[in-house]
């Protein structure tokens, strides 16, 4: 199904139509999106950053503020936002990747779940709103990322500093399957601080930035029987 262009009162109808909450697409950018009718299926890397790359420029070709998907959205790849560039994603439907990795100026809106490996965010100017649960192997908060909305449960191991309070994120709260499981035993090594951390480590929790970023742009897992996937193209 081709994508086309979608003025902001469009969107806004649609929104209503399919039950999404005004206090969350109130907080969308009033702009020009492009819209996906229907479920999509991304082969590869999903880049919020890089429209030229997207799935939808072919009949899109112009950049807009985002993309709204119609339905489901299945990412083979990893969605990935590292740029300030103000990207939106928004989904009415539920939403599969291998993982999120998100780190630049970034609207992330789902009407549905969210199910992923890993799902990462780092310092951003963002508005993430999730309306069913997040479930994940790992969800790595740092440098005062924290969703603005979690509405079903978080499930999967957080990794957060002691500071942030998660308590009142969502109606389902937090749950993990296997507190007592060392993180070593969840992610792959080459992402855990050994020693000494970095400047730009995420010291508190234990994670090493830059590996993480340089594994999932080559397509690696960051969790231990996580699977392979499309790498960034280069």
């Amino acid at each position: 199904m081709p994508s086309s262009y979608l003025s902001w009162a469009a969107a806004v109808e649609l929104f209503e139509r399919r039950g999404l909450a005004r206090e969350t697409y109130r907080d969308l950018y009033e702009e020009e999106y492009i819209l996906h009718p229907g479920a999509a299926l991304v082969t590869g890397e999903l880049s919020l950053d890089d429209h030229d790359g997207s799935p939808w420029c072919a009949d899109t070709p112009d950049q807009a503020t985002g993309y709204v998907i119609d339905g489901d959205l299945t990412v083979e790849g990893n969605i990935v936002n590292v740029d300030d560039g103000a990207a939106a994603l928004v989904v009415l439907g539920n939403l599969r990747a291998a993982n999120v990795l998100l780190e630049g100026d970034v609207k992330l809106v789902v009407l549905g779940d969210v199910e992923v490996e890993t799902f990462v965010g780092n310092w951003t100017d963002k508005l993430v709103k999730v309306h069913g649960d997040l479930r994940t192997a790992v969800t790595i908060l740092w440098n005062e990322f924290c969703p603005d909305l979690v509405a079903g449960t978080l499930r999967g191991r957080v990794l957060a500093p002691r500071y942030m309070d998660l308590t009142d994120l969502g109606a389902g709260g937090l749950e993990d399957s296997g507190p007592d499981v060392p993180l070593s035993a969840l992610m792959v090594p080459e992402v855990l601080v050994d020693g000494e951390p970095g400047p730009d480590d995420f010291a508190e929790i234990g994670v090493r930035s830059g590996a993480l970023r340089e594994r999932l742009s080559a397509g690696l897992p960051l969790i231990r029987g996580g699977r392979a996937v499309p790498a960034a193209s280069s």
